[in-house]
């Protein structure tokens, strides 16, 4: 009766503590909102995240129930840094500084409240909220501009060597018959933040060793770089086949689709090779 008693003493306990970290993080949850639904978002996939580590957290519920709680001093000191950075964050207006803070906290609580031995069976999880918080909309225009104009290149250097005759001056392809402008939403950025989660749950989730994981998680980044191109490639061939009004409607919108799809075969492609040991 007793242990009962603690027990739901516990779990009162620490769902308070998370409501407290709910209320005390509404400024950047709010901020993130705004993020996630912007014009042309970089974070759609935002909304997706807190359920995903929550499921994580379900896969393991069998393995926590065998942990003994022991809770670790050091833990208090991540959390004290987490709420410090959370407010610094805030203070100074930098939002992304305090969505990632909320990473050092929970990490905190968790090894504050259980202990190191369940800290490490939830640590992916936790660590996963990394891919809903938005990067600084500086770094995102700096870096967009950069792979915009990468792929511009890249997609003409390919269909170059298709034998079609373009060339590229800044971000905008010439064609015979017309031109293509590539705009910061076909720079790739968003198909890069988007596979690069899903190359970091696509790996966890593999049975492979931890190089390996390691290797299929780094891989996702030159599939979403790959698979962009393929679709510049992909959009100034209609152009120059069908003309420009075709490129930019109905094909830009499904070629999208079509990068993610790739990236995701090229991920199975590369988990098969991984996995792939010589016959004796």
């Amino acid at each position: 009766m007793k242990e009962e008693t603690l027990e739901i003493a516990n779990r009162f306990k620490i769902s308070l503590i998370f409501i407290l970290v709910i209320l005390t993080y509404l400024p950047t949850f709010a901020w993130m909102r705004e993020r996630f639904l912007a014009l042309e978002s970089y974070y759609t996939h935002g909304w997706l995240v807190p359920f995903i580590c929550l499921w994580l957290v379900y896969r393991k519920k069998k393995n926590l129930k065998k942990i003994t709680i022991k809770p670790a001093i050091s833990g208090l000191f991540i959390l004290i840094f987490g709420l410090f950075a959370h407010i610094l964050g805030l203070a100074s207006q930098i939002k992304f500084v305090s969505g990632f803070s909320l990473v050092f906290v929970l990490l905190g609580l968790s090894l504050y409240l259980a202990g190191k031995d369940y800290t490490k069976e939830i640590l992916f999880a936790i660590l996963f909220l990394v891919f809903m918080v938005p990067l600084p909309r500086v770094l995102i225009i700096h870096i967009s501009f950069r792979m915009k104009l990468l792929a511009a290149e890249a997609g003409t250097s390919l269909i170059n060597w298709f034998n079609i005759p373009a060339y590229r001056a800044g971000s905008i392809v010439y064609l015979p018959n017309t031109s293509l402008t590539i705009g910061s939403p076909c720079s790739g950025l968003r198909s890069l933040i988007s596979l690069t989660a899903l190359g970091a749950l696509f790996a966890y989730l593999s049975d492979l060793p931890k190089v390996k994981k390691i290797i299929l998680f780094i891989s996702a980044i030159p599939l979403a770089l790959a698979a962009n191109i393929l679709r510049i490639g992909m959009l100034l061939w209609v152009a120059y086949v069908y003309g420009h009004d075709v490129a930019i409607g109905r094909f830009h919108d499904i070629s999208g689709v079509l990068v993610f799809i790739f990236a995701i075969m090229g991920l199975m492609i590369i988990n098969r090779i991984l996995q792939w040991k010589p016959k004796e």
